[in-house]
C-alpha cells in the first residue's frame, strides 16, 4: 500500500511539474544600449518588453562592479534626448542594485499624463540615464546612459562629453 501512495504522489508531482504557468508577456521586445558616462567602468542595456495587459516592463542589467553591500543606484526615463539640457524626467524608474546590477519597473503613467504603449515606445522621444546618487554633488555623475525609441541609432556613436544633466521635474 506504501508504494501505491509513494507512486501516486510521484505521478502527481510529475504533472504539476508539467503545467504551464501563465505568459505574461507578448513576445514582443526591443532592446537598448546604456553606455558608460562617467569614470565609473558600467554599461548595459535597457529591454523592454510588451506585457499582455499592454503595459511595457523595463528591465535594465548593467555590467561592471558588483557591491557586496546594498546601494541603489537611481533610474530615469527623461523626455528627448541624453545631450538634451534639463530633459524633464518622463518616469521614474526602480533604482538599479549594486548587488546584481538589475532593475525591473512596469511603466505606468509618464509625467505629461501619457500611457505609452509599446508601438509608441519605438517612436518615443527618450532616453535612460543611471546616476550614483539620488541627491548631492553624486546626483551629477551619470554611471550609464543611451537614447529609447525614436533617438536610438546603431550608427550614431554615443558621447559622454555630450552628457546634459538631468532636469528633476517630475
Amino acid at each position: 500500500m506504501k508504494k501505491l501512495f509513494l507512486a501516486f504522489l510521484i505521478v502527481a508531482g510529475l504533472g504539476a511539474c508539467t503545467e504551464d504557468e501563465p505568459d505574461l508577456y507578448t513576445g514582443q521586445q526591443m532592446e537598448f544600449d546604456l553606455f558608460k558616462s562617467s569614470d565609473f567602468d558600467y554599461n548595459g542595456a535597457l529591454t523592454v518588453k510588451e506585457l499582455r495587459d499592454g503595459k511595457m516592463e523595463f528591465e535594465i542589467q548593467l555590467e561592471g562592479a558588483k557591491s557586496a553591500t546594498e546601494i541603489k543606484f537611481p533610474a530615469h526615463l527623461h523626455f528627448g534626448g541624453y545631450d538634451q539640457a534639463d530633459a524633464p524626467i518622463a518616469f521614474m524608474l526602480n533604482p538599479v542594485s549594486s548587488k546584481d546590477l538589475k532593475s525591473s519597473t512596469v511603466l505606468g503613467t509618464l509625467s505629461d499624463g501619457i500611457n505609452l504603449t509599446f508601438e509608441q515606445m519605438k517612436t518615443f522621444d527618450g532616453h535612460v540615464k543611471i546616476h550614483l546618487a539620488n541627491e548631492g554633488p553624486d546626483y551629477t555623475v551619470i554611471l550609464v546612459a543611451g537614447n529609447v525609441g525614436a533617438n536610438f541609432s546603431d550608427e550614431v556613436g554615443f558621447d559622454p562629453a555630450k552628457m546634459a544633466i538631468c532636469g528633476k521635474s517630475f
